[in-house]
Protein backbone atom coordinates (compact mmCIF):
# COMPACT_ATOMS: atom_id res chain seq x y z
CA UNK A 1 0.00 0.00 0.00
CA UNK A 2 1.45 3.36 -0.96
CA UNK A 3 1.79 6.29 1.43
CA UNK A 4 -1.10 8.24 -0.09
CA UNK A 5 -3.51 5.35 0.45
CA UNK A 6 -2.32 4.93 4.03
CA UNK A 7 -3.03 8.58 4.74
CA UNK A 8 -6.52 8.31 3.25
CA UNK A 9 -7.29 5.24 5.35
CA UNK A 10 -6.01 6.97 8.48
CA UNK A 11 -8.26 9.96 7.85
CA UNK A 12 -11.20 7.64 7.26
CA UNK A 13 -10.61 5.95 10.62
CA UNK A 14 -10.36 9.34 12.32
CA UNK A 15 -13.66 10.43 10.81
CA UNK A 16 -15.37 7.25 11.97
CA UNK A 17 -14.46 8.00 15.58
CA UNK A 18 -16.13 11.38 15.76
CA UNK A 19 -19.54 12.87 14.94
CA UNK A 20 -19.81 15.65 12.34
CA UNK A 21 -18.52 18.90 13.81
CA UNK A 22 -16.29 17.23 16.36
CA UNK A 23 -14.02 16.14 13.50
CA UNK A 24 -12.74 19.71 13.27
CA UNK A 25 -9.88 19.52 15.71
CA UNK A 26 -7.58 22.29 14.50
CA UNK A 27 -7.53 25.26 16.81
CA UNK A 28 -5.58 28.46 16.46
CA UNK A 29 -3.61 28.23 19.65
CA UNK A 30 -3.79 30.70 22.50
CA UNK A 31 -4.67 33.51 20.07
CA UNK A 32 -7.91 31.76 19.11
CA UNK A 33 -11.05 33.89 19.00
CA UNK A 34 -12.33 31.91 21.95
CA UNK A 35 -9.67 33.51 24.14
CA UNK A 36 -10.77 37.05 23.36
CA UNK A 37 -10.98 39.34 26.40
CA UNK A 38 -14.76 39.43 26.20
CA UNK A 39 -14.75 35.83 27.53
CA UNK A 40 -12.49 36.56 30.51
CA UNK A 41 -13.65 35.51 33.95
CA UNK A 42 -13.40 39.18 34.94
CA UNK A 43 -15.93 40.06 32.22
CA UNK A 44 -18.36 37.33 33.25
CA UNK A 45 -21.57 38.23 35.08
CA UNK A 46 -22.46 36.72 38.43
CA UNK A 47 -25.61 34.63 38.40
CA UNK A 48 -28.45 35.08 40.91
CA UNK A 49 -27.75 33.38 44.22
CA UNK A 50 -28.28 29.65 43.98
CA UNK A 51 -27.54 26.37 45.75
CA UNK A 52 -23.86 26.48 44.70
CA UNK A 53 -23.05 29.77 46.42
CA UNK A 54 -20.57 29.31 49.26
CA UNK A 55 -19.95 25.63 48.52
CA UNK A 56 -16.31 24.66 49.07
CA UNK A 57 -15.29 22.34 46.25
CA UNK A 58 -11.94 20.64 45.73
CA UNK A 59 -10.85 20.24 42.09
CA UNK A 60 -8.05 17.81 41.22
CA UNK A 61 -6.75 17.55 37.68
CA UNK A 62 -4.27 18.41 34.98
CA UNK A 63 -4.26 20.88 32.07
CA UNK A 64 -8.01 20.90 31.40
CA UNK A 65 -8.80 21.64 35.05
CA UNK A 66 -6.07 24.27 35.08
CA UNK A 67 -7.00 25.93 31.77
CA UNK A 68 -3.65 25.60 30.03
CA UNK A 69 -4.93 26.75 26.62
CA UNK A 70 -7.06 29.53 28.09
CA UNK A 71 -4.46 31.47 30.09
CA UNK A 72 -5.14 29.64 33.34
CA UNK A 73 -8.88 30.26 33.40
CA UNK A 74 -11.02 27.12 33.43
CA UNK A 75 -14.54 26.08 34.38
CA UNK A 76 -13.36 26.18 38.01
CA UNK A 77 -12.81 29.93 37.81
CA UNK A 78 -16.09 30.53 35.99
CA UNK A 79 -17.95 28.57 38.67
CA UNK A 80 -16.33 30.79 41.30
CA UNK A 81 -17.28 33.96 39.43
CA UNK A 82 -20.75 32.98 38.20
CA UNK A 83 -21.97 30.87 41.10
CA UNK A 84 -19.91 31.95 44.08
CA UNK A 85 -18.34 28.59 44.86
CA UNK A 86 -15.19 28.53 47.03
CA UNK A 87 -12.75 26.44 44.99
CA UNK A 88 -9.57 24.62 45.94
CA UNK A 89 -7.93 24.21 42.52
CA UNK A 90 -5.14 21.61 42.52
CA UNK A 91 -4.31 21.36 38.82
CA UNK A 92 -1.00 20.80 37.04
CA UNK A 93 -0.59 20.30 33.31
CA UNK A 94 0.90 17.07 31.99
CA UNK A 95 0.14 14.98 35.08
CA UNK A 96 -1.45 11.55 35.35
CA UNK A 97 -3.87 9.65 37.54
CA UNK A 98 -1.32 6.82 37.62
CA UNK A 99 1.06 7.49 40.50
CA UNK A 100 4.22 8.33 38.57
CA UNK A 101 6.12 11.59 38.14
CA UNK A 102 6.07 12.87 34.55
CA UNK A 103 9.05 15.09 33.76
CA UNK A 104 9.26 16.16 37.38
CA UNK A 105 5.53 16.83 37.67
CA UNK A 106 3.82 14.99 40.52
CA UNK A 107 0.86 12.68 39.95
CA UNK A 108 -2.73 13.30 40.98
CA UNK A 109 -2.29 11.06 44.00
CA UNK A 110 0.82 12.84 45.28
CA UNK A 111 -0.73 16.28 44.85
CA UNK A 112 -4.06 15.23 46.35
CA UNK A 113 -2.23 14.48 49.57
CA UNK A 114 -0.91 18.07 49.71
CA UNK A 115 -4.46 19.43 50.06
CA UNK A 116 -5.41 20.34 53.62
CA UNK A 117 -7.20 17.28 55.09
CA UNK A 118 -9.03 19.56 57.53
CA UNK A 119 -10.94 21.37 54.78
CA UNK A 120 -14.69 21.04 55.22
CA UNK A 121 -15.31 20.20 51.59
CA UNK A 122 -18.81 20.08 50.13
CA UNK A 123 -17.67 18.15 47.05
CA UNK A 124 -14.55 16.61 45.49
CA UNK A 125 -14.23 16.86 41.68
CA UNK A 126 -11.58 14.94 39.73
CA UNK A 127 -10.64 15.06 36.05
CA UNK A 128 -10.27 11.81 34.13
CA UNK A 129 -6.87 12.77 32.73
CA UNK A 130 -6.26 12.47 29.00
CA UNK A 131 -2.54 12.18 29.76
CA UNK A 132 -2.96 8.58 30.94
CA UNK A 133 -4.39 7.74 27.51
CA UNK A 134 -1.75 9.71 25.59
CA UNK A 135 1.05 8.05 27.56
CA UNK A 136 -0.55 4.58 27.25
CA UNK A 137 -0.64 3.90 30.97
CA UNK A 138 -1.87 0.38 31.86
CA UNK A 139 -5.57 -0.06 32.63
CA UNK A 140 -5.20 -2.60 35.42
CA UNK A 141 -8.18 -4.26 37.10
CA UNK A 142 -11.02 -3.07 39.30
CA UNK A 143 -10.35 -4.47 42.76
CA UNK A 144 -12.74 -6.88 44.44
CA UNK A 145 -12.74 -4.91 47.69
CA UNK A 146 -12.51 -1.37 49.03
CA UNK A 147 -9.20 -1.41 50.94
CA UNK A 148 -7.16 1.46 49.48
CA UNK A 149 -3.90 -0.15 50.52
CA UNK A 150 -4.52 -2.98 48.06
CA UNK A 151 -5.02 -0.81 44.94
CA UNK A 152 -2.31 -0.85 42.29
CA UNK A 153 -1.81 2.89 41.81
CA UNK A 154 0.59 2.25 38.92
CA UNK A 155 -2.51 1.42 36.86
CA UNK A 156 -5.43 3.63 35.82
CA UNK A 157 -8.06 1.54 37.62
CA UNK A 158 -6.04 1.34 40.81
CA UNK A 159 -5.28 5.06 40.78
CA UNK A 160 -8.94 6.02 40.28
CA UNK A 161 -10.04 3.74 43.12
CA UNK A 162 -7.31 5.08 45.40
CA UNK A 163 -8.31 8.69 44.69
CA UNK A 164 -11.96 7.89 45.48
CA UNK A 165 -11.08 6.02 48.67
CA UNK A 166 -8.71 8.74 49.90
CA UNK A 167 -11.17 11.56 49.14
CA UNK A 168 -14.01 9.73 50.87
CA UNK A 169 -11.92 8.92 53.95
CA UNK A 170 -10.37 12.39 54.17
CA UNK A 171 -13.20 14.80 53.29
CA UNK A 172 -16.28 12.54 53.53
CA UNK A 173 -18.12 14.46 50.81
CA UNK A 174 -19.82 13.70 47.47
CA UNK A 175 -17.37 12.74 44.71
CA UNK A 176 -17.63 13.65 41.03
CA UNK A 177 -15.35 12.55 38.19
CA UNK A 178 -15.62 14.30 34.85
CA UNK A 179 -14.44 13.41 31.35
CA UNK A 180 -13.24 15.50 28.44
CA UNK A 181 -15.28 16.08 25.30
CA UNK A 182 -14.86 13.80 22.30
CA UNK A 183 -11.54 13.71 20.45
CA UNK A 184 -9.46 11.13 18.57
CA UNK A 185 -8.62 8.55 21.24
CA UNK A 186 -9.98 5.03 21.54
CA UNK A 187 -7.96 4.54 24.72
CA UNK A 188 -9.59 7.52 26.41
CA UNK A 189 -13.02 6.21 25.43
CA UNK A 190 -12.07 2.89 27.03
CA UNK A 191 -10.96 4.80 30.13
CA UNK A 192 -14.41 6.38 30.31
CA UNK A 193 -16.03 2.94 30.20
CA UNK A 194 -13.70 1.84 33.01
CA UNK A 195 -14.60 4.95 35.02
CA UNK A 196 -18.32 4.20 34.75
CA UNK A 197 -17.77 0.68 36.07
CA UNK A 198 -15.71 1.99 38.98
CA UNK A 199 -18.32 4.67 39.67
CA UNK A 200 -21.01 2.00 39.91
CA UNK A 201 -18.92 0.08 42.43
CA UNK A 202 -18.24 3.14 44.61
CA UNK A 203 -21.58 4.90 44.07
CA UNK A 204 -20.03 8.16 42.89
CA UNK A 205 -21.14 10.62 40.20
CA UNK A 206 -19.74 11.01 36.68
CA UNK A 207 -20.12 14.02 34.38
CA UNK A 208 -19.59 12.36 31.00
CA UNK A 209 -19.01 15.15 28.50
CA UNK A 210 -17.67 12.68 25.93
CA UNK A 211 -21.04 10.98 25.41
CA UNK A 212 -23.21 14.04 26.07
CA UNK A 213 -25.54 14.50 23.09
CA UNK A 214 -25.82 18.27 23.51
CA UNK A 215 -22.04 18.67 23.65
CA UNK A 216 -21.70 16.68 20.43
CA UNK A 217 -24.28 18.76 18.54
CA UNK A 218 -22.23 21.95 18.31
CA UNK A 219 -21.64 23.41 14.86
CA UNK A 220 -18.24 23.61 13.19
CA UNK A 221 -18.11 27.33 13.93
CA UNK A 222 -18.99 26.85 17.59
CA UNK A 223 -16.43 24.08 17.96
CA UNK A 224 -13.66 26.26 16.51
CA UNK A 225 -14.60 28.98 18.97
CA UNK A 226 -14.87 26.65 21.95
CA UNK A 227 -11.79 24.45 21.50
CA UNK A 228 -8.14 25.43 21.00
CA UNK A 229 -7.41 21.80 20.10
CA UNK A 230 -9.10 18.44 20.48
CA UNK A 231 -8.57 18.33 24.25
CA UNK A 232 -8.33 21.89 25.56
CA UNK A 233 -11.15 24.45 25.60
CA UNK A 234 -10.74 28.17 25.08
CA UNK A 235 -12.21 30.68 27.52
CA UNK A 236 -15.37 30.76 25.42
CA UNK A 237 -15.50 26.97 25.50
CA UNK A 238 -15.28 26.87 29.27
CA UNK A 239 -17.74 29.70 29.82
CA UNK A 240 -20.37 28.95 27.22
CA UNK A 241 -20.05 25.19 26.72
CA UNK A 242 -18.53 23.42 29.72
CA UNK A 243 -19.44 25.49 32.79
CA UNK A 244 -23.24 25.20 32.34
CA UNK A 245 -22.86 21.41 32.36
CA UNK A 246 -20.91 21.55 35.64
CA UNK A 247 -23.48 23.92 37.13
CA UNK A 248 -26.35 21.61 36.26
CA UNK A 249 -24.60 18.49 37.56
CA UNK A 250 -23.43 20.06 40.83
CA UNK A 251 -26.84 21.59 41.46
CA UNK A 252 -28.44 18.16 40.99
CA UNK A 253 -25.95 16.59 43.39
CA UNK A 254 -26.53 19.16 46.13
CA UNK A 255 -30.32 19.03 45.74
CA UNK A 256 -30.24 15.23 46.12
CA UNK A 257 -28.22 15.31 49.36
Amino acid sequence: MNTKKKIILSLGLAASLLPGPILYLKGSGKISKGNDRRYDVAHTNELPENILKGKKIIFLGSSVTYGSASKGESFVDYLARRDGILPVKEALSGTTLVDEDVKGRASYIFRMKTIDPQIRADCFVCQLSTNDATMSKPFGQIAAGFDMETFDTKTIAGAIEYIIAYARRTWNCPILFYTGTKYLSRKYEEMIDLLHRIAAKWDIEVLDLWHDEDMNKVTKEEYRLYMVNGIHPSKAGYREWWTPKFEKKLEEMFRDE
